[in-house]
C-alpha cells in the first residue's frame, strides 16, 4: 500500500496519449456539470438565444439590417457584432469618450465654418455629450478585434450620436434624418483620422490625469523612507552576493530615482501624443475637409480636455505610422521594468521571516496561505510584478502592431494599440498607488536583523584595502571564511594588522560615502534630494 505522498507510477505516456485521442477520452459524460460543446466561460444551463424583445430595420450602403429596437447602434455595428465575435475584449471606453470630444469638437467646428446647420449641430453635441458622461456606455458592444482602421468603432459611435440626436429632435430612430450617421456626424472626417486622434486624445489624457499623478504618489512614498533611513547602515548585494555597505536610504533614494525617471518619460510623451492628425481624412490629403478644419479642431478638442492639443506637422506620418504611440509604449515598458526591479527588491529583502533576508518587515494585509497558519505573503509585490509583466507584453503588441500594420497610406493596427497602451497607462497607474498605499507606506526595518547581517558579510573587509593592499585583504576575507571566523580575529591571526587597527580601519558607517563621513554627517544632502524631486 502507497504511503502519503506516494503513488503508484502513472501508465507510460503512449498509453495516455492514445487514451486522450479517443472520443471521450474513457472518461462517463453522465456526470459532467458543463454541457459537452460549452465552454466555461459561458453561462451553464442557459440559453444563448437572443433575448431582445424586439427589433427595427436599418440600412448601410450594403443593405437591410436587423438592429435591436432598444439600442441607439445602427447597421453597421450591427454587421461588426455578427463578423466578430472574437474574444470578448471591448473597445476601451476611453476610446468611444475621447471619439465623442471629436464629434462634439467637429459639431462646433463644422457650424462655426458654415459646413453644418445649427439645428443638426446642437443635438449632435448634445448626444455627444451624453457619451462623454458614460450615459450611453450600453450601446458600444464592440470588441477590439475588428477592421484595423477601428472604421467600425468610429461608425458605432456616429450610429450612437446620430440617433439620439434624432430622438432628441423627435425623429425617428434609424431614419437617418434629421441627423445622418456619415453626412453630419463624421462630416469633414474619416475612421483614417478620427480613430488616431481620439488615440492621441485618450492616451494623453491618461497620461496626464492618472498616470503622472500615480508616479508622482509612489516617488513621494519612496523619497519618504528614503529620508527617514539616511542612517540606517546595511550589507550592500551585487550579484546576490555580499558587497561593502550601504544606507537603506541609499538604497531607496535608488528607488525614488527611478520614479523621477518615470516621471520625466511619461511627460516627455506628451510632445507628441498631443498632436493631432484630425484633418487628414482618408489618406492625409484632408480631402472633404476645410482649409481652417484641422487647426480649429485641435483648439476644440484642447478647450473640450484641457491639455494643449495641436494639428500634427505631417498628416500622412500620423495616419499611416503611430510612432508616438510606440514612443509611448517603450517608455511604459520602460517604467514597467522599473517598478519590476523595485518590487522584486523589496519582496526579496522581507523574505522571511525568520529564514530569509528578513531586512524589512512588508504590511501584513491579508492571510497568505489556505493552509499554513499565520502565513503572510509580499501579495503588492507580487500584484506588481504580474502587472510589469503584463505591460512588457503589451509593448511587443504595440510593437509588432506598428511594425506589421503600417502599410503606404495607413496603419491598421489601430484597436490593438490603442487597447494595449490604454490598459498598460490603466495598469501602471492603478498598480502605483496600491504598491505606495499598501506596501512601501507600511514598510519597516529590522533594524536587529540588518545590523546582524551587516557586521556578519566578509566584504567590510575591502576597507582594508587602502592600509594593507587587495591582496593581504582577499587572505584575511578566506581565513574567516573557511574557518568560520570574524574578520578581526582572521587578520589578527595572519599578522597583518592589530585588533586595534582593525577597529579603527573597518567602520561600516564610515564607508557608504567617498568623504568617508557617517551617514547624516550632511544635512543639505537631504535636503538637496527633497527640492530636486519636485515636479
Amino acid at each position: 500500500m502507497a504511503s502519503a505522498g506516494h503513488h503508484p507510477a502513472p501508465a507510460g505516456v503512449g498509453s495516455r496519449l492514445l487514451e486522450l485521442m479517443r472520443p471521450e477520452a474513457g472518461v462517463p459524460q453522465d456526470s459532467r456539470v458543463v454541457p459537452h460543446g460549452s465552454h466555461l466561460h459561458s453561462k451553464s444551463g442557459v440559453s444563448e438565444s437572443n433575448n431582445e424583445t424586439s427589433w427595427r430595420e436599418e440600412s448601410d450602403s450594403m443593405g437591410v439590417v436587423r438592429v435591436p429596437a432598444n439600442k441607439y447602434w445602427g447597421a453597421q455595428t450591427q454587421r461588426s457584432l455578427q463578423n466578430f465575435k472574437i474574444g470578448g475584449e471591448k473597445m476601451p471606453m476611453e476610446m468611444l469618450r475621447a471619439l465623442a470630444i471629436v464629434k462634439h469638437a467637429a459639431a462646433t467646428v463644422n457650424e462655426q465654418l458654415g459646413k453644418l446647420a445649427p439645428e443638426l449641430a446642437e443635438p449632435i453635441r448634445v448626444a455627444a455629450r451624453e457619451v462623454i458622461e458614460g450615459k450611453l456606455d450600453d450601446h458600444f458592444p464592440l470588441v477590439v478585434w475588428q477592421t484595423g482602421s477601428g472604421t467600425q468603432t468610429n461608425m458605432n459611435v456616429n450610429e450612437v450620436i446620430s440617433n439620439r440626436a434624432i430622438e432628441l429632435c423627435g425623429g425617428v430612430i434609424g431614419s437617418k434624418s434629421p441627423v445622418h450617421p456619415n453626412d453630419h456626424c463624421n462630416m469633414s472626417q474619416s475612421s483614417n483620422d478620427t480613430f488616431p486622434t481620439a488615440m492621441s486624445v485618450a492616451t494623453a489624457y491618461e497620461v496626464q490625469e492618472g498616470l503622472i499623478p500615480s508616479l508622482r504618489l509612489l516617488r513621494d512614498e519612496l523619497e519618504i523612507k528614503s529620508r527617514e533611513w539616511e542612517t540606517i547602515v546595511k550589507i550592500g548585494r551585487t550579484h546576490l552576493m555580499d558587497a561593502v555597505p550601504i544606507t537603506l536610504g541609499q538604497e531607496f533614494s535608488g528607488y525614488a530615482q527611478q520614479m523621477r525617471n518615470s516621471l520625466l518619460r511619461a511627460k516627455a510623451s506628451m510632445v507628441h501624443l498631443t498632436e493631432l492628425a484630425i484633418g487628414g481624412t482618408a489618406v492625409g490629403t484632408g480631402l472633404n475637409s476645410h482649409p481652417e478644419y484641422a487647426d480649429r479642431m485641435s483648439s476644440e478638442i484642447s478647450k473640450l480636455t484641457g491639455l494643449p492639443f495641436v494639428p500634427a506637422p505631417n498628416k500622412f506620418e500620423s495616419l499611416a505610422a503611430h510612432d508616438a504611440q510606440m514612443a509611448l509604449s517603450g517608455m511604459l515598458k520602460t517604467m514597467a521594468l522599473s517598478l519590476l526591479k523595485i518590487s522584486n527588491d523589496i519582496r526579496m529583502l522581507g523574505s522571511g521571516p525568520r529564514a530569509g533576508l528578513g531586512e524589512l518587515s512588508l504590511p501584513a494585509n491579508e492571510p497568505g496561505s489556505s493552509i499554513m497558519p499565520g502565513k503572510v505573503n509580499p501579495t503588492q509585490c507580487e500584484a506588481m510584478m504580474m502587472v510589469c509583466s503584463q505591460v512588457i507584453g503589451n509593448d511587443a503588441g504595440v510593437a509588432l502592431g506598428g511594425a506589421a500594420g503600417s502599410h503606404f497610406e495607413l496603419n491598421v493596427a489601430k484597436p490593438l494599440i490603442a487597447f494595449n497602451n490604454l490598459q498598460s497607462i490603466k495598469l501602471l497607474s492603478e498598480a502605483s498607488v496600491s504598491f505606495a498605499e499598501n506596501c512601501v507606506k507600511g514598510i519597516v526595518p529590522n533594524l536587529e536583523r540588518i545590523d546582524e547581517l551587516m557586521r556578519s558579510s566578509l566584504m567590510l573587509v575591502t576597507a582594508l584595502n587602502q592600509h594593507i593592499g587587495y591582496d593581504a585583504a582577499a587572505k584575511i576575507a578566506k581565513k574567516a571564511h573557511a574557518e568560520r571566523i570574524t574578520l578581526k580575529e582572521a587578520g589578527v591571526g595572519l599578522n597583518l594588522l592589530t585588533a586595534a587597527q582593525f577597529d579603527e580601519w573597518v567602520r561600516p558607517e564610515r564607508m557608504v560615502s567617498p568623504d568617508g563621513q557617517p551617514p547624516g554627517a550632511n544635512p543639505g544632502a537631504a535636503l538637496a534630494l527633497a527640492s530636486s524631486s519636485r515636479m
